[in-house]
């Protein structure tokens, strides 16, 4: 990190500790994490697997007005638009690059939210106001999720709101909006809905239509469970979100140094993106140790590109049925999902569908947690052009993973975890464009991913620190990539990854809190004949080799709350650059965002922000000379929230 940076931290943190006297202790640090991966709630210290977890609590310090926003600030994963888009940005995590989004498995209550083409997962379809906790799994998860949990997942889980809560807040570039939920929470039921709304004005210049980068999302949801006899219980949600948003095209370097927000007098990329979903599930407790539990969600997306009248849409459906078997010592998930997926487009109909049956079982003796999971899948791709013919494949694979937990002490816990995981290629994966004629032709059923994943680490938890420490090492045959030169997507023939993670909370004082989230990766190209040798021994492009979020918060009154963090990501190859050649470089990433929130009253709330504090020009580099900015101003922002 630069002197700069290092240089305003000692001095942030040598304010903030005059202002850690008295008060209570703001958090216990003894109090478990629970995490649920493998369907079973357990302790965040005993779990089989590395994972990072993010309550309420901390959502609701860090002031962020967006699932993309907390991500991006407050996680150990590399968030970034999608060459513009914030609300399907590209999520990557243990060195997968720009790619790495699908090699994650995203889901909202079991929901997945990833897409069968090269699209990434659609977050900002989801209103932060409705999470109740964050759970990321490290180098875990095939055996529950499947196809694409390579790196991990990250499950999402919502929360029925009791009473009503309004909250509106506006800030710079035209920046505003307002959030409304409301519910109610009794024994035999629960009741919720919000409605999300937000709007930017845009951050860079006009374009000759007149419009800005700007964007507008409006969100609702409503959810209800009811238990109708005590062993049964009964859930329902429904939602949709429509997004309409603009983001202007690259830059050269000169114009980006010169200002990160020029418009080169060319049209913003609009697009308009539509979800309609609904989830039906039941849990009914057959006796004291089995219970038996289905699931359905089915999903409609669209995709349109307004100037060149260019649309997709979506339609998907997803079942699960599973038995679960419980006593005092042994846990057993067994049961079988599908996923239908369709995408519709003028000229064909792509289907991928994947069908799987997994065992999951878990044995808990004393100070000793074992697991263990076998995963057995088939998916089945179907290309049906309006004129030609048809095509098809299938395949099928297995996934498995071993997972222990030794408990040395009440503080200190020893964990491994070994994974063999898949990810099969999108249906974008199978065509290749020639960018000078517009034609598109079958590329070939380019083979799935294959990794294997070994991680050790330990869990350390006193009344004052929460510490996680993890190493991993995973290797890979057939990467799934875009060769740079053909534009062909093909498959890198070896490759593997390694790194180091640490999170730590401290309790610094009564009233200061310190948090950090720190990840060391590499990401290396073994062999790959498609690049003629060219590749070989490289780094795969897009991998930070450091990234960190380190962050203060302070109790500053006995209603008033400070919450000051800073992400930095180091500078890396451009993400074309496979054969680490390119003259530019992708730049290091920082942000500095700080947050003040005080209570005026027992159910009102006021609050303020600032993003991009030193105002920092960010910008994801593609290749020489194109460059997209990406968070280069500084924001600000004033919110109040009222609760009945």
């Amino acid at each position: 990190m630069s002197f700069r940076f290092s240089r305003c931290s000692l001095a942030v943190s040598a304010a903030l500790s005059v202002l850690a006297h008295g008060a209570s202790a703001q958090e216990t640090f003894n109090t478990p994490v629970t995490v649920s991966a493998t369907r079973i709630d357990m302790s965040d210290q005993d779990a089989p697997y590395a994972s990072e977890v993010h309550t309420r609590s901390d959502i609701e310090r860090s002031g962020a007005s967006s699932l993309f926003d907390y991500l991006a600030q407050q996680t150990s994963l590399q968030v970034t638009p999608s060459y513009g888009n914030r609300y399907a940005p590209q999520i990557s995590m243990r060195g997968y690059g720009n790619d790495g989004f699908q090699n994650l498995v995203i889901s909202v209550n079991g929901r997945r939210l990833n897409n069968i083409d090269m699209a990434p997962q659609l977050i900002g379809s989801i209103s932060l106001s409705d999470i109740e906790r964050i759970e990321i799994t490290k180098g875990s998860g095939a055996v529950m999720f499947g196809d694409g949990a390579t790196a991990g997942t990250i499950q999402i889980y919502t929360k029925p709101h009791n009473g009503v809560s309004l909250e509106t807040y506006a800030g710079n570039y035209g920046n505003r909006g307002a959030i409304a939920t409301a519910g109610l929470v009794r024994e035999k039921f629960d009741l919720s809905a919000t409605l999300d709304h937000s709007k930017a004005g845009g951050f860079s210049d006009k374009d000759p239509s007149g419009h800005k980068d700007q964007s507008e999302a409006n969100t609702w949801r409503f959810a209800a469970g009811v238990k109708p006899v005590d062993n049964l219980r009964l859930d329902f949600e429904a939602g949709s979100s429509h997004i309409d948003t603009r983001y202007p095209s690259s830059l050269t370097l000169k114009e980006f140094n010169a200002t990160p927000g020029m418009n080169k007098n060319s049209l913003y990329t609009q697009q308009k993106l539509q979800t309609d979903h609904w989830s039906l599930g039941a849990d009914y407790q057959l006796n004291t140790q089995w219970k038996l539990s289905a699931r359905h969600h089915a999903e409609d997306k669209s995709s349109l590109y307004p100037a060149s009248k260019f649309a997709s849409d979506y339609r998907y459906i997803s079942n699960e049925l599973a038995l679960q078997y419980q006593n005092d010592a042994v846990v057993i998930n067994a049961g079988f999902q599908d996923f239908d997926g369709v995408r519709s487009q003028v000229d064909n109909r792509t289907t991928k569908d994947n069908r799987a049956l997994f065992l999951q079982g878990q044995y808990m003796l004393d100070a000793l947690t074992l697991s263990a999971g076998v995963r057995r899948e088939q998916v089945t791709y179907r290309y049906s052009p309006i004129a030609g013919q048809s095509i098809e494949s299938d395949k099928r694979l297995t996934s498995w993973e071993l997972g222990a937990n030794h408990r040395l002490s009440p503080q200190l816990a020893l964990f491994a975890n070994y994974s063999d995981a898949f990810v099969t290629p999108d249906v974008d994966r199978f065509f290749t464009t020639d960018w000078m004629t517009g034609i598109t032709s079958f590329n070939g059923f380019i083979e799935p991913a294959k990794v294997r994943t070994l991680t050790v680490g330990a869990n350390h938890n006193t009344e004052r620190n929460r510490l996680k420490l993890s190493a991993f090492y995973a290797k890979l045959s057939d990467e799934i990539y875009l060769e740079p030169f053909s534009f062909k997507n093909t498959n890198i023939d070896k490759s593997h990854k390694y790194g180091i993670e640490l999170q730590d909370r401290l309790q610094i004082s009564p009233r200061v809190t310190g948090h950090i989230n720190y990840a060391w990766t590499r990401a290396i190209i073994d062999r790959e004949n498609d690049g003629a040798g060219a590749f070989n021994g490289k780094e795969l492009p897009g991998v930070s080799r450091h990234s960190i979020v380190v962050g203060l918060n302070v109790r500053v009154a006995e209603h008033g709350n400070l919450h000051l963090s800073h992400t930095w990501r180091s500078s890396t190859w451009a993400a074309g650059d496979f054969d680490n050649n390119n003259v530019q470089k992708q730049r290091a990433f920082q942000s500095t965002d700080v947050t003040y929130r005080h209570q005026l009253a027992k159910h009102f709330e006021m609050y303020a922000g600032i993003s991009n504090l030193f105002d920092r020009s960010n910008g994801i580099w593609v290749r020489d000379d194109a460059i997209y900015p990406v968070n280069f101003e500084r924001t600000w922002k004033l919110g109040a929230r009222i609760q009945f």
